[in-house]
C-alpha cells in the first residue's frame, strides 16, 4: 500500500540529511582518495564515564570495529561494567556520515513474504556491510507500527518510539508526530514502545517490574538481556545491550552514551545481537569475518546470512 506522499508532513520537521554519496567504494585508488575527501567523518566519540573508578582498565574507551569506510573507522565499540551485576554492557557508536542504514523485514516479524530486503544478506549487500543488529519486539507486541518498501505492515502510533530511515540512508530516533513525521524521503519506520530516553534523560516513572509497558521477560524476572538504540546530538546512532539488565539500567546506559533520544529494541538472549564485519582486502562480509560486540548471545555473525532468520533487523553499510 502506498502511503508516502498522501500523508506527507512538513519537510521542515525532518532531521538534517547529508549529501548522497556512492554506496560502494570503487577499487581505483584515485576514486578512494576522492571519496575520503567527500566523506568527512564525525569526531570520534568521547570516552564513556565508568560507573566507578576503573584505573588500569579499558572501561569506557572506544575502539574502532568493522571495516573502514573511505579509510576512516565508521563504528566504535566500548564496554562498561554495570553496578550490581558485575556484567559488562556493550556500546556501539555509528557514524552517519560514513554509514547508511537499511531495515530488513522478516516473514515472522513483521510477517508476510515478498520483502525485497530480508535474510539472508545478499552477496551484493555484503560487499559494503559494516554492521548489523536486531530489530524490536515481535509484532504485535511492539505497541507500534512498521513501514518498509512502500508497505504499511502495522499502523503507526502517534507518540510511538520510532527508528526512521530516509532515502539517502540517514536514520534517527524520535517520537512519531513530534520528532519524526511523514515525508517523501522516508523509506522505513520501525516503532517499538515509547521513548526510553528523551531530551538526554531517562523518562519518568520507570519500574523494573513493569512488563506491560516494557515487555515480558523470560522467567518473569526483570534482569535479562536487553537492547536499545539512540541518537546523539550530532546525529550518531548508538546501540547498547547487555546481560542481566532491567529497564532502568538500560535507560541509564543510553543516557551515559550521550543519546538525546533513545528507544528499546528486542530483549532476551535469543534476540539481542550486534555484529561488525571486517573483511580482508575489501572482500564481502561473511560469518567468517564477523565479530559480536559481546559474547553470550545465541545469535552472532552468521545470523543475518541465514535464510531461516525470520525477524526484522538493521544493517549499516558503507556509503
Amino acid at each position: 500500500m502506498k502511503v508516502v506522499g498522501r500523508l506527507a508532513a512538513a519537510a521542515a520537521l525532518m532531521p538534517p540529511v547529508v549529501a548522497l554519496v556512492p554506496a560502494a567504494l570503487p577499487a581505483a585508488a584515485a576514486t578512494r582518495r576522492h571519496l575520503s575527501a567527500v566523506l568527512v567523518p564525525l569526531p570520534p566519540p568521547a570516552p564513556l564515564v565508568p560507573f566507578a573508578p576503573a584505573a588500569g582498565t579499558d572501561q569506557g574507551r572506544w575502539h574502532p570495529a568493522g571495516r573502514l569506510v573511505a579509510g576512516h573507522p565508521a563504528v566504535y565499540e566500548a564496554t562498561l561494567t554495570v553496578p550490581g551485576t558485575g556484567q559488562r554492557a556493550g556500546f556501539a557508536w555509528m557514524d552517519p556520515r560514513l554509514l547508511k542504514a537499511q531495515l530488513y523485514s522478516g516473514s515472522g516479524s513483521p510477517g508476510g513474504y515478498g520483502w525485497k530486503l530480508t535474510a539472508p544478506v545478499s552477496p551484493g549487500a555484503a560487499r559494503t556491510l559494516v554492521a548489523a543488529f536486531n530489530g524490536g519486539f515481535k509484532f504485535p507486541y511492539t505497541q507500534g507500527g512498521y513501514y518498509a518498501e512502500g508497505k504499511l505492515a502495522y499502523p503507526l502510533r502517534p507518540g510511538g518510539a520510532s527508528l526512521v530511515i530516509y532515502r539517502n540512508g540517514d536514520a534517527t530516533v524520535g517520537a512519531w508526530g513530534r520528532d519524526v513525521n511523514w515525508s517523501n524521503q522516508v523509506i522505513a519506520i520501525r516503532q517499538n514502545l515509547t521513548l526510553l530516553v528523551d531530551e538526554g534523560h531517562a523518562v519518568g516513572g520507570l519500574n523494573p517490574y513493569d512488563t506491560s509497558n516494557w515487555g515480558a521477560t523470560l522467567g518473569g524476572v526483570p534482569n535479562v538481556w536487553r537492547s536499545g538504540i539512540g541518537v546523539t546530538r550530532d546525529g550518531a546512532l548508538v546501540y547498547v545491550y547487555g546481560p542481566d539488565l532491567e529497564i532502568t539500567q538500560l535507560a541509564e546506559l543510553l543516557v551515559r552514551a550521550r543519546t538525546v533520544r533513545a528507544m528499546t529494541l528486542d530483549m532476551n538472549p535469543y534476540w539481542t545481537v550486534f555484529v561488525t564485519y571486517k573483511s580482508p582486502s575489501g572482500a564481502p562480509a561473511s560469518p567468517a569475518n564477523g565479530g559480536s560486540l559481546l559474547p553470550g548471545t545465541i545469535q552472532g555473525p552468521a545470523t543475518f546470512f541465514e535464510p531461516w532468520w525470520n525477524r526484522d533487523f538493521f544493517t549499516m553499510s558503507a556509503r
